[in-house]
């Protein structure tokens, strides 16, 4: 099943050949070890981003199919929903779902290309040049996120993409969208939670607790000790659990 966007209905034949020849075809932008990412050149204004998630286990075949959307759908649903918000995301153009009998086969979720100059994960490995600049403008970007009552629950370094204008302003867009949660409101607990796996920098915390005050009104020190306390939080679980898996190839061995 393939479902497009309203206005990409002309490229329908392109976006079908494309995931039919996935596998043979097209330009390997990602290569990771659960999904795979292609670029498809429709012409030179366009681009397609093709994600290929990885085949689901039996399990989740069913799950995907009789219970829950899958990634590709959700990310396509996802998509609009920040578009709405006028939150940047690359404009999702379709997403296509196999299944059979027992349930999900395969599932392909295709977006525009966006030619970003950087991520954020630049701006936390590297001195970056305008880096604070940049950093006080991402947090006006989610703060209207968190305003919107969007919670992008893998707000990581390397989901935000980044491009400069050359004036001295840049553009914000999210990807790896299919997991989130939209609420009426987000407490400031939640807020302060969803910037805790942005950077381990204590430094970029700094900058990023007196621009959120700036922006939210909220008092300065008290955004800082709290996103500085989850950030602390997350890096001793995620520190804990890469050394839980080396003890386990260890003992594999």
């Amino acid at each position: 099943m393939l479902t497009i966007f309203p206005i990409y209905t002309n490229l329908k034949n392109k976006i079908i050949s494309s995931i039919e020849n996935f596998h043979t075809s097209g330009e390997l932008f990602v290569a990771g070890k659960r999904n795979t990412i292609k670029l498809f050149e429709v012409d030179e204004a366009l681009t397609l981003n093709i994600k290929s998630f990885r085949k689901p286990i039996l399990i989740n075949r069913i799950i995907y199919k009789y219970f829950r959307k899958s990634k590709a759908r959700r990310s396509y649903e996802y998509a609009t929903v920040l578009l709405k918000n006028n939150i940047g995301t690359p404009k999702p153009i379709a997403y296509s779902e196999n299944t059979d009998i027992i349930g999900l086969k395969d599932s392909y979720y295709v977006c525009e290309h966006i030619f970003c100059d950087l991520t954020y994960r630049e701006l936390v490995e590297t001195n970056y040049p305008d880096g604070e600049n940049i950093l006080r403008q991402f947090i006006h970007f989610t703060y209207d996120m968190h305003k919107n009552g969007i919670e992008f629950k893998d707000h990581t370094p390397g989901n935000t993409l980044i491009k400069n204008n050359h004036d001295g302003s840049y553009n914000f867009y999210l990807v790896d969208l299919n997991r989130m949660n939209f609420h009426k409101e987000m407490s400031f607990e939640l807020r302060m939670k969803n910037l805790s796996k942005i950077t381990p920098k204590k430094e970029m915390i700094t900058i990023m607790s007196n621009e959120y005050a700036k922006v939210s009104g909220e008092e300065e020190e008290h955004i800082f000790k709290t996103m500085w306390q989850f950030t602390q939080d997350f890096q001793y679980r995620f520190h804990r659990k890469k050394r839980l898996k080396k003890k386990l190839k260890f003992w594999k061995k």
